[in-house]
């Protein structure tokens, strides 16, 4: 990692007020939670299932077979014992002395327990769940069980985690919030993200000044137009940061 580049970050960052954290799945590797798209990630590992993963884990699957859904969900998206690490507790921080903003693809909740103040959840949370017939909400511990089995509402109802699967849209709100805040940033620093999940990879495109940070272990194809690109783990990012 270039010094040089860390201590122009820093600068950077110093001299900037309002800053976006736009976050990905990388930021929480470190958690011990495995990222999407990468070597070691979910999507290149051999899961047992006749499908792939992204089948599994998309809205027309979840209502045609639940059960091998929450098998799946529970068993390798859920990780009830993950904390925050040192970059979600880093970005917390930078809120002394910046206006900081999260936009998160992430639904694992560590930017919130890490207590960041103002987080926009593009994918929703774990955390969440609803029925499907009455919509009563349920929270994680209320539906998790080890068995990995189908969780239903008193009133006989499936409960869905409140996620964006595949197959369906993001929340509008979400949207909305995303956008404004990019546009209006000083600074947008894009973590942990091959920036290749649509739409939420084109909310970059609204920032329009000259403080777009890439930072993820390997290339994304925003990088050229990028002003700092660092392709290394945000962990050690961050230690060089707070050196």
């Amino acid at each position: 990692m270039n010094d040089e580049i860390i201590k122009r970050l820093k600068d950077e960052i110093n001299n900037s007020k309002k800053i976006v954290i736009f976050s990905g799945a990388g930021l929480s590797t470190n958690s011990g939670i495995p990222d999407f798209r990468s070597a070691d990630g979910l999507y290149n590992k051999k899961t047992g299932y006749k499908v792939a993963p992204e089948e599994i884990i998309s809205h027309s699957f979840f209502l045609k077979d639940p059960k091998t859904f929450y098998e799946f969900y529970f068993s390798k998206m859920v990780y009830l014992d993950a904390l925050p690490n040192d970059a979600h507790i880093y970005f917390k921080e930078l809120e002394k002395n910046h206006d900081i903003t999260i936009v998160t693809q992430n639904i694992d909740n560590l930017h919130q327990m890490a207590k960041s103040e103002n987080v926009i959840e593009l994918h929703g949370s774990i955390m969440r769940n609803y029925c499907m017939k009455c919509n009563k909400f349920y929270d994680l511990k209320q539906i998790y069980n080890k068995n990995y089995k189908v969780p239903y509402c008193e009133c006989g109802g499936i409960i869905k985690p409140d996620v964006v699967l595949y197959e369906e849209q993001l929340n509008t709100n979400a949207i909305n919030k995303a956008i404004e805040s990019i546009s209006n940033a000083d600074m947008l620093i894009v973590v942990g993200t091959s920036l290749t999940v649509y739409p939420a990879a084109s909310f970059i495109q609204y920032y329009n000044k000259d403080k777009l940070v890439l930072i993820n272990k390997s290339k994304t194809p925003y990088d050229h137009i990028a002003n700092i690109v660092i392709n290394d783990d945000i962990k050690e990012v961050v230690n060089k940061l707070r050196d």
